[in-house]
């Protein structure tokens, strides 16, 4: 599983021309789900998101956590993070997982967040999706299962 965090002042995403999801001060979150994954990896994941201290503190340290600042989030589901470039110039996506378990797996991790967090706003699985964000920083950390596990 991996989780392209950004640090944002404001982020939203379109379909079909209408904003499905809307956010202020947060993170936008890309999620990509391997073909591997599973609900305990998902709950470390998020679990690792939501203790995410990159927020500044009176200090001008990045010390403080979504929580911390009433933060809120946009989960944007990406299967093409788990890319494969390693022959040729055209993509293999070979190690995404398959879209009924994966768009599981994505409403998973967004009912977890939900326990944690007051605002959890979300893509359409599936879909060609606008994103736009004022990535603030910038700030932008990826977290890929396989390096904190």
């Amino acid at each position: 599983m991996k989780f392209v965090i950004q640090r944002v002042t404001s982020a939203s995403v379109d379909v079909d021309g209408f904003t499905v999801g809307k956010i202020g001060k947060g993170f936008l979150v890309l999620i990509g789900i391997g073909k591997e994954d599973n609900e305990e990896i998902a709950d470390k994941m998020v679990k690792k998101l939501i203790g995410m201290r990159i927020f500044e503190d009176e200090n001008g340290k990045t010390n403080l956590s979504l929580n911390d600042v009433n933060g809120e989030l946009l989960l944007i589901s990406q299967f093409t993070l788990y890319a494969d470039c390693k022959k040729g110039n055209r993509p293999s996506f070979i190690n995404a997982g398959l879209p009924d378990e994966a768009n599981r797996l994505y409403e998973y991790i967004i009912s977890k967040c939900k326990e944690e967090i007051k605002v959890v706003e979300k893509g359409v699985f599936g879909a060609d999706m606008k994103v736009s964000l004022l990535n603030d920083g910038p700030f932008t950390i990826i977290l890929d299962s396989r390096e904190i596990m």
